[in-house]
C-alpha cells in the first residue's frame, strides 16, 4: 500500500515544475509580444529580442531542479 506521504511528495514535485512552466510560458508570451513589436520598428533588435525571449526558460530549469531536490531529499 502506498503511503500518503509519498503521494504528497509526488504532488509537491509536480507542482514545482508545473507552476514554474506556466509562469515561464506567461513571461515568454509577454516578452515575445514586446520583442515582435520592437522588431517591427527596428529590425536590428532581433538579437536582443531573441535573447530576452529565451531568458524565462531558466524559470523552468529552476523548477526542475527544485523538483529533483524534493524527490531526492525525501527518500
Amino acid at each position: 500500500m502506498v503511503e500518503l506521504g509519498s503521494g504528497l511528495v509526488a504532488l509537491a514535485s509536480a507542482l514545482a515544475i508545473g507552476i514554474s512552466a506556466v509562469a515561464a510560458a506567461w513571461a515568454e508570451k509577454e516578452i515575445g509580444v514586446a520583442a515582435v513589436g520592437a522588431m517591427a520598428e527596428k529590425e536590428e533588435l532581433f538579437g536582443k529580442g531573441l535573447i530576452l525571449t529565451v531568458i524565462p526558460e531558466t524559470i523552468v530549469i529552476f523548477g526542475l531542479i527544485m523538483s529533483i531536490i524534493i524527490l531526492v531529499l525525501t527518500k
